[in-house]
């Protein structure tokens, strides 16, 4: 037996991958099967499930009330509303993140060895703190009688002008700047590993073509890091479509995405069903988006690397 498993290498890496497939066969594959057949049944009154067949949990997702028909007062656009609020905050973070993750990724890239080292560091700390402290440290940033308020009253002061506190906590806005925040390094470090591997002799090769800096942007730089900004975009734009955290705090529970929806229909309104059909919704939207884009653009390499 062993001379054979020596042998053959087919056997050798069927058994290498027994442990991994069955680590994603009992947390991926079962659950996700689970959470499939829980989405077409109904829920009791008590939270349980009836196992059945019905389409009622994605018919309120996408706004029609089920057994109502297609009338007009039969629409109810509140779930629609929330799954559109959730996909347009995930493309406009993911867009924000790669504006600013670029240019300090490119300066980074471009540092001496030296520094470069300090300023990954300096990017990689923020993540050694908690992910629910960072996000409570911009609620006294943004709050009424906070830091940024705090500053914004003294320059007024200052300048002998009336200053009335801003009202940014709670809104859409806190949301999308907790989002960018939080999702940054993963931004920064896949574009930074693609413009760290380009080769310096193709700028000079450009130059020497007479080519400015703008057109070596263009015609070098950027398509060489498009691989890095796409695994940057897959490591942003899918955890932000399902997280709840930061719009629960900054948004005070009053800016709803589908992640908090997924969370308060299993938690609070004890309907698994709903919830499972709205995380399946969530999944299919997302893996839609993605596919598109890396059809467009190609996957990037350096996904493996972060």
């Amino acid at each position: 037996m062993f001379q054979r498993l020596r042998e053959d290498k087919a056997l050798q890496g069927t058994l290498l991958i027994l442990p991994t497939l069955a680590v994603m066969v009992g947390l991926l594959i079962i659950p996700l099967g689970l959470t499939l057949i829980i989405s077409f049944g109904q829920r009791t009154a008590d939270g349980g499930v009836i196992y059945t067949f019905t389409l009622d949990n994605y018919l309120r997702l996408v706004g029609i009330t089920p057994g109502c028909g297609f009338k007009s007062e039969c629409f109810d656009p509140l779930y629609a509303n929330i799954l559109w609020r959730s996909l347009t905050l995930a493309l406009q973070t993911t867009a924000l993140v790669i504006l600013l993750a670029y240019p300090l990724s490119y300066f980074i890239a471009r540092a001496p060895l030296k520094r470069r080292n300090t300023f990954l560091f300096m990017v990689l700390v923020p993540l050694w703190t908690n992910f629910v402290i960072r996000v409570y440290a911009w609620m006294m940033i943004l709050r009424t009688q906070g830091v940024l308020n705090g500053i914004l009253g003294w320059l007024a002061n200052l300048l002998g002008l009336p200053f009335v506190p801003l009202e940014m906590l709670y809104t859409p806005s806190a949301v999308l700047v907790g989002m960018v925040y939080e999702f940054l390094p993963f931004m920064i470090l896949p574009i930074y590993t693609s413009l760290e591997k380009i080769d310096p002799a193709l700028y000079e090769a450009a130059a020497d073509l007479g080519a400015n800096a703008a057109r070596t942007f263009l015609r070098v730089t950027l398509p060489l890091s498009m691989p890095g900004i796409v695994a940057g975009t897959i490591l942003v734009f899918i955890p932000v479509m399902g997280t709840f955290i930061v719009s629960d705090i900054l948004g005070g529970r009053q800016v709803i995405l589908i992640g908090n929806l997924i969370q308060r229909q299993f938690l609070d309104a004890r309907d698994p069903t709903f919830g499972s059909a709205a995380s399946l919704i969530l999944m299919v939207m997302t893996l839609i988006v993605t596919y598109f884009y890396t059809r467009k653009f190609g996957f990037g390499e350096e996904i493996v690397a972060v």
